[in-house]
């Protein structure tokens, strides 16, 4: 490949998985990881990426949300093994929020029927657990953004004043090691800032393809966070580093 393929190659590949990682782009490229970090660098002295930790991210259209039919299918199997470690985590008569990530959508599918109290901003998690007769929902209201199915904005954030949780379990479209969680769009970080603030333990499930990223607004620091939930592919160095901040860390074996 030449230097002018594999830079064009690298910025596709930003674009369309909104960020990647040197090793990846290693492998992919058949180049050292030296290489790609000196391409990333002029990369962006270019415009065309943001260099982050241990990768790139995308700088096209970072306020837009993906639309949940599409995010639905990505990861998918990772997604549904990091939600039945959440669900494992949950006791009868628990008080538990979920918010719209598609993460939390498998987390509602996959509650048994038993007797437990979910709150959430999410048309499709509120679908999915509305035809279990033994827990009780609570909706926020609020704006309604059509991409995501969630409801954001002040009405939905008084709506969670009302309300105090034993769990929240958060998703978020980028995972600093040392700066937190965050989000591309400033409603949907104002909301899950109150989900949060109104909850004794918040888990954070994020597979490998969100960690170095550093989206436009910031949700929270590691310190409001209790426990981190991820698959067997993320760096172990770069969990080490979360842990060493007084997260618990649940990476995920590799599956069969």
């Amino acid at each position: 490949m030449l230097i002018a393929e594999r830079l064009q190659y690298i910025v596709a590949a930003v674009n369309e998985r909104g960020s990647v990682r040197v090793s990846e782009l290693s492998v992919d490229c058949g180049v050292t990881e030296e290489t790609i970090r000196r391409d990333l660098d002029r990369l962006e002295s270019e415009g065309k990426l943001l260099r982050s930790h241990g990768g790139a991210v995308s700088v096209k259209n970072d306020q837009a949300e993906i639309p949940f039919s599409v995010r639905e299918s990505e990861h998918a199997d990772l997604k549904r093994l990091m939600a039945e470690e959440a669900v494992s985590r949950i006791k009868e008569h628990d008080r538990i929020l979920l918010d719209a990530s598609t993460t939390a959508w498998y987390i509602a599918k996959l509650l048994p029927d038993t007797p437990l109290t979910v709150l959430t901003n999410s048309i499709q998690v509120a679908t999915a657990v509305s035809q279990k007769e033994k827990i009780q929902l609570i909706s926020t209201g609020g704006v309604l953004l059509p991409r995501s199915l969630s409801y954001v904005g002040p009405l939905a954030e008084r709506s969670l004043d009302m309300y105090h949780v034993d769990k929240a379990f958060l998703s978020s479209k980028g995972v600093h090691m040392q700066r937190g969680i965050s989000e591309s769009n400033e409603m949907q970080a104002m909301i899950k800032r109150k989900m949060i603030s109104i909850s004794d333990e918040t888990y954070v499930l994020a597979d490998h393809s969100k960690f170095g990223v550093q989206s436009l607004t910031q949700v929270a620091a590691w310190t409001d966070i209790h426990t981190l939930i991820t698959d067997h592919v993320t760096d172990r160095n770069d969990l080490g580093i979360i842990q060493e901040q007084g997260v618990q860390v649940l990476s995920l074996p590799t599956p069969e």
